[in-house]
């Protein structure tokens, strides 16, 4: 367990960006990849979070909720980790379901983290840094395989990206293509 695994409530200050679909991302990804499954519960700003390290098995259960912001450059985040009970009877609750693989890959010494998307967002692949701060956030670089910045477009949230189907994930990219 990571001491982020234990932090109760923090200030998340984060970038998102696209990667092209024929990038090479993967061969800049450091050791360590981990499943994300994600159910959004509906009606509220929760998510629970099973992480699975792929290679250890080894999982962390977690309700997380992401109050609202005046920026979406930072947030404040709470968890609270679960044991497998009260996972259980939370994900009774109705939600929508959302699942990543996570890598990683260091870029000018910060870690960026890409998520891959399955199911009905398979082909996504998403981009993100966070930073102690928000000065320090805004001069993060990008790795070159990270074309666009999403960030302040809440169509690539979790909350979001968890409800949409297939088609309008492929009509929101292409219109980044004809733009």
């Amino acid at each position: 367990m990571n001491a982020e695994d234990t932090k109760y409530t923090r200030v998340e200050y984060e970038r998102r960006f696209l990667v092209r679909e024929d990038a090479n991302w993967r061969d800049r990804i450091d050791p360590g990849t981990r499943v994300l499954d994600d159910k959004y519960l509906r009606d509220t700003r929760l998510r629970l979070r099973i992480v699975t390290d792929t290679e250890s098995g080894h999982r962390i259960v977690k309700l997380t909720k992401k109050a609202d912001s005046t920026s979406p450059y930072f947030r404040t985040v709470s968890r609270i980790l679960l044991s497998p009970a009260e996972y259980t009877v939370l994900d009774a609750v109705d939600g929508d379901r959302l699942t990543k693989t996570r890598y990683h890959c260091t870029h000018l010494g910060r870690t960026y983290a890409i998520d891959r998307f399955d199911g009905e967002l398979d082909g996504l692949v998403l981009c993100e840094v966070e930073a102690a701060d928000l000065d320090d956030l805004m001069k993060a670089e990008p790795p070159d395989f990270a074309y666009r910045e999403v960030t302040e477009d809440a169509f690539f949230d979790g909350a979001n990206l968890c409800r949409i189907g297939r088609e309008e994930l492929l009509a929101k990219l292409a219109s980044f293509r004809a733009s």
